[in-house]
């Protein structure tokens, strides 16, 4: 794929797609665990995490985001031709449970020169991340940069 093959469209403010789902597993949390050291309890004991008040495991927030991340790039048009910047706006609005499906709305938000480098296009993106029972579940901004 070259920067020829980008849609013109996936640049533009108010372009906007939709991801498929996909359900968090009790081994996602598990892994994401073990890659991140995060062991918080809430995340890995049942017995724990049922005297919260979620009354259950949750997945972590950064379990979320990633997944999240993969579900665009599979969807997303312009993939391999823009690079990522960062992440702003971060929420973890509710809780994601074992079972749960996520999929995620996305919307271009910002596309400008960026003033500090030129011949670098900045893509602002909105994401969120909606589950099975249509609530979001976090959002962020995810900050593009592609070369034009």
């Amino acid at each position: 794929m070259t920067q020829e093959d980008i849609r013109p469209e996936c640049d533009r403010v108010g372009y906007s797609y939709k991801t498929r789902g996909r359900t968090i597993s009790e081994a996602d949390i598990i892994f994401h665990a073990g890659q991140t050291g995060d062991l918080f309890p809430a995340h890995l004991d049942a017995e724990a995490a049922s005297k919260t008040p979620y009354g259950q495991r949750i997945a972590h927030g950064t379990l979320t985001l990633s997944i999240a991340m993969g579900l665009k790039f599979d969807t997303d048009l312009s993939k391999g031709l823009r690079i990522s910047y960062g992440y702003d706006r971060v929420r973890y609005r509710k809780p994601v449970f074992i079972g749960d499906t996520i999929s995620v709305d996305v919307e271009v938000t910002s596309c400008q020169m960026d003033p500090k480098r030129e011949g670098v296009r900045r893509i602002v993106e909105t994401m969120n991340v909606v589950n099975q029972r249509g609530e979001t579940v976090m959002s962020a901004d995810h900050v593009l940069i592609r070369w034009v």
